[in-house]
């Protein structure tokens, strides 16, 4: 089984990372992260600070970053990222979540999210639609805890560290 984390590059995705790769530690699993990618989306790119403001998209380089953010945080954690189209709606971008999910038989999906625990099923949010699934448990990361984020980014795992590459889809 596996821990599978939908990771954005946001505080909470970096806190829902480090606290997946604790649990991995303890109950033996594996970490996977997962980024969707709206293609050429500027817009969408630069809210998550992907690119400058100033920069134009480059799928390769947006993806290369988040990859480098995810194997700083979690070295060991496996890397996913899927491309959607430009202008696919959180919808489709929590569709290709749990389809992972379900594809990684994951037993718990770590879910950054500031609304996801209060509101499971807002329209807009992409944790509320990967929360409802009952295919896994949900864990819901709703603070990025300085004090324990800076705890557990210290403690990286203690498993081996995955390659420093990664799979084009």
């Amino acid at each position: 089984m596996t821990l599978v984390v939908p990771f954005d590059g946001s505080e909470l995705s970096e806190a829902a990372l480090l606290r997946a790769d604790q649990f991995g530690v303890v109950f033996d699993e594996s970490v996977v992260a997962v980024t969707v990618i709206p293609d050429g989306n500027v817009d969408y790119a630069r809210e998550r600070d992907w690119i400058d403001s100033d920069e134009a998209f480059d799928r390769s380089a947006v993806v290369s970053k988040i990859h480098g953010q995810v194997s700083d945080l979690c070295p060991s954690a496996d890397f996913r990222h899927f491309v959607v189209g430009r202008y696919a709606p959180s919808g489709a971008i929590s569709k290709r979540i749990r389809k992972v999910a379900k594809r990684e038989d994951a037993s718990m999906v770590f879910v950054g999210s500031d609304n996801a625990g209060r509101l499971v099923t807002s329209i807009s949010s992409v944790g509320g639609s990967v929360a409802t699934d009952e295919a896994y448990d949900v864990v819901i990361v709703r603070h990025s805890g300085p004090a324990k984020s800076a705890r557990l980014r210290g403690a990286a795992s203690r498993r081996q560290p995955k390659s420093d590459f990664f799979l084009p889809e």
